[in-house]
């Protein structure tokens, strides 16, 4: 199936921001925590910082590890998007431009917080 060029930001868009999502953002902790194993470190200020890593073995160690990579997460949520959006795309269309606009302006938050900054 071809998509335009139009398309195709638009699924970048979305798969940008649905990958943060299911990454980074504290909304789908819950969805990471049973695949993670919580580490609490002192930092220099004294501060108790903790971090997530990946449970270490079987298939909870596996699911940690790819919702702990970007890269490899944004992957899955490409083929994922890419498939709904040929199969159901009255689905998979309000999903894309939801995301896709989401996406954009976390971008255009970042650019204008580094602007600020500077």
């Amino acid at each position: 199936m071809d998509i335009s060029l139009m398309e195709w930001g638009l699924l970048g868009l979305a798969v940008f921001r649905l990958t943060r999502l299911f990454v980074y953002d504290q909304i789908m902790e819950w969805l990471r925590k049973p695949f993670m194993k919580e580490y609490e470190e002192l930092n220099e200020e004294g501060e108790i910082e903790v971090y997530y890593m990946p449970i270490e073995r079987g298939f909870r160690g596996w699911v940690g590890s790819l919702l702990s990579c970007y890269w490899c997460t944004g992957v899955w949520i490409a083929a994922g998007l890419y498939v709904c959006y040929v199969n159901v795309p009255i689905i998979a269309g309000p999903i894309i431009i939801i995301f896709s606009l989401a996406g954009l302006a976390a971008l255009i938050e970042t650019i204008a917080q580094t602007m600020i900054s500077d």
